[in-house]
């Protein structure tokens, strides 16, 4: 399948900018399933920097602000082909070891919502596989898909108690649960292609979890199943700290997002 994305992000300073660097983490993975025909990223009252790979071999870019601004929009727009692997991604690469994806952060650390969630799951003899599946359908049935009830600095836990959150939080939950059983999860931000629309408000993200034999395989949590042709793996890390799209340093000023456009349609592949 090949799908054109379109993705812009306007966010305002509080005060006009003297120094800001923003990392963005916006370039799609070349991945198993998943390959680039062009992309291209273009700023407004921002200049390119550096682009170089992250120990999870995203591709970032430091874009320098410039001086005196307040408003900067970043759009990136191209074209991905991916192939449906009913979501395997195949053997572990990157800087960092495998066993440092069993290791929780503040925002996946279960608390005692999740632990009890998740204790039938400890020992119930299954297929690790079998396993991880009925742990995304346990937590999309404990934690309602409800936009507006949580943020990007909710935590695991906290989306559980209020039974409520979105991808996000719907990841970072069935990660969190994932280490607690002693399998290597880790987090995905990307793209996903709607059936019933072309433009949405932002992007999406899973999660993954390693599976012996199969290697990394993704769950969308959210939607209940394996990714397929539909999705676009960009950036992957321990949290969505790790795989953000846009984190920046700035002095003097703090920055606010205003709006962000994604657009996923498929388009057809000239014979």
């Amino acid at each position: 399948m090949r799908l054109s994305i379109r993705h812009t992000t306007r966010y305002r300073f509080e005060n006009p900018v003297v120094h800001a660097l923003q990392r963005l983490r916006l370039t799609p993975k070349e991945t198993q399933g998943q390959k680039i025909v062009d992309w291209s990223m273009d700023y407004e009252n921002a200049r390119e920097e550096l682009t170089y790979e992250d120990q999870h071999h995203n591709t970032t870019t430091l874009v320098a602000v410039e001086s005196g601004t307040q408003v900067v929009t970043v759009t990136c727009h191209g074209t991905v082909d991916t192939h449906d692997h009913a979501g395997v991604i195949g053997r572990h690469a990157g800087h960092l070891p495998l066993w440092s994806f069993r290791g929780q952060t503040d925002i996946t650390r279960p608390g005692p919502g999740v632990r009890e969630a998740v204790e039938d799951l400890r020992n119930s003899g299954e297929d690790r596989l079998d396993t991880l599946h009925r742990l995304s359908a346990t937590i999309l049935d404990k934690v309602e898909y409800r936009t507006g009830t949580t943020h990007s600095k909710t935590t695991a836990e906290e989306a559980f108690a209020a039974q409520a959150g979105v991808c996000q939080d719907h990841a970072h939950i069935f990660i969190g649960a994932a280490r607690l059983l002693g399998i290597p999860a880790r987090y995905v931000s990307g793209y996903l292609m709607m059936n019933d629309r072309v433009e949405q408000e932002a992007g999406h993200a899973w999660a993954e979890a390693y599976a012996e034999g199969l290697g990394w395989v993704g769950f969308d949590i959210s939607n209940g199943i394996s990714p397929d042709a539909r999705y676009v793996r960009v950036a992957t890390g321990r949290d969505y700290r790790d795989a953000a799209p846009i984190t920046g340093i700035s002095f003097g000023t703090t920055s606010t997002v205003l709006e962000v456009d994604v657009s996923v349609e498929q388009q057809q592949v000239q014979q």
